[in-house]
């Protein structure tokens, strides 16, 4: 690729710049396979540049993982390192910035007991929940990139070479990211500014109900009365402006917790920690999933769905217009952060504080009295497609047009 250290450069810039937006004196801590070694320390140089204090960097080994997964005693797999995650609150107590470099390889674990892959996430998840929490309330700065690795562009090019799927899958990650258009920064402020147009349409409306209907989908979702919609950029508690994923084509809210009723039919691919779960679908009777089906991944779906007590409730309600870049480009990512700015998309499990009118100063208690879910785990699935439609209610009961043909109806 013509100008591939140039788009690199680029997009690592990208993510300290626009992603993290690291202020002077900052810290930063960086998640990432070890694979990607290379370009890790280009986005460390850019964020030192940019003036950040110390920058930490975390690495995951999958190999590693499946030996666990292989090797590990059962009581082994209920096991998390809490100097890991005392350390990751002391750090976000400091202010750190958080990057997550997430590039799996979406069928690591497909030959793994689905139970002993649920033990793993629910203790991981517990563990973590003190720190997640700094992040989905928008008290710290953070982003999710990703980058290629070579199991992970098999499955979106098969039949290539190693090195031409790879090659293939960067050139995608730089053009749904605007990485190769002139002035990248520019063209993500643009960017962020179209959303926000949309949010504050969406805000002005007020809408207590979304209904969707397309094929294998007739939902309907109740919003709170305090609910505010949200795009691609955030602001942290020290006022620092930050957008949390790289690529991004999502307005967002959350639902009222019993809210929910009606059947919705996954449209992509999900993949959950290393295992696929495809052709699903959910039934939902007073916010709760009372029944569900799955082509592949039943047992990965039913575990997930017993993870704690609220998982099976939703947290999260997108919107992502079907004429959209990654949408467009035809692939399926089988990487949640890609295919749900492709799609029209929900989340199981915990709701978003933010979300809420002042919610990121309310309690716990306040939040659920609003009618927000509580969970260890968030996870998205995209239901959006061609022809869903989605009509808007208000207080009063009129109906409008949100969606048409997939896309924006107004």
């Amino acid at each position: 690729m013509d100008n591939f250290q140039t788009y690199l450069d680029q997009y690592a810039e990208l993510a300290i710049k626009v992603g993290l937006n690291v202020q002077e004196g900052q810290h930063v801590l960086i998640q990432a396979p070890i694979h990607s070694a290379d370009f890790v320390r280009k986005v460390v140089e850019k964020a030192y540049l940019a003036g950040a204090k110390t920058v930490y960097v975390d690495y995951n080994d999958e190999e590693l993982t499946l030996l666990k997964y292989r090797l590990a005693p059962q009581e082994g797999l209920k096991e998390f390192p809490m100097w890991r995650a005392n350390g990751y609150v002391e750090m976000a107590k400091n202010n750190t910035a958080l990057l997550q470099i997430y590039a799996p390889n979406p069928t690591l674990l497909k030959d793994i007991d689905p139970e002993k892959v649920a033990i793993v996430n629910k203790t991981a998840a517990t563990a973590m929940k003190e720190f997640n929490d700094y992040t989905i309330t928008g008290k710290i700065s953070w982003s999710i990139i990703s980058v290629p690795s070579p199991e992970w562009a098999a499955q979106i090019f098969p039949g290539e070479s190693k090195e031409e799927s790879v090659k293939k899958l960067w050139e995608a990650i730089f053009t749904v990211t605007r990485v190769m258009e002139e002035d990248p920064v520019h063209k993500w402020q643009s960017h962020i500014e179209n959303l926000t147009r949309k949010v504050d349409y969406l805000n002005e409306k007020k809408y207590k109900k979304l209904h969707y209907q397309s094929e294998g989908t007739n939902l309907t979702i109740e919003l709170p009365n305090e609910h505010q919609w949200l795009c691609a950029q955030f602001t942290n508690k020290a006022g620092t402006s930050y957008v949390p994923n790289m690529p991004t084509e999502e307005v967002f809210t959350v639902p009222v917790k019993y809210g929910v009723n009606g059947v919705v039919t996954s449209k992509k691919p999900l993949n959950y920690n290393g295992v696929l779960i495809d052709n699903f679908s959910l039934t939902f009777q007073d916010g709760k999933v009372v029944d569900f089906q799955a082509e592949t991944g039943y047992e990965t779906l039913k575990n997930l769905l017993t993870i704690d007590e609220n998982i099976c409730y939703l947290g999260e309600v997108a919107l992502v217009p079907h004429n959209s870049p990654i949408s467009n480009s035809n692939l399926i990512f089988y990487n949640t952060l890609f295919d749900e700015n492709a799609s029209c998309h929900i989340a199981l499990g915990a709701g978003l504080p933010m979300c809420i009118k002042d919610g990121s100063d309310m309690t716990k208690e306040e939040l659920e009295k609003i009618g927000l879910n509580d969970s260890i785990n968030h996870v998205d699935f995209m239901i959006g497609s061609q022809d869903l439609a989605i009509d808007g209610e208000k207080e009063d009961g009129s109906i409008e047009p949100v969606f048409r043909n997939g896309n924006w109806a107004f």
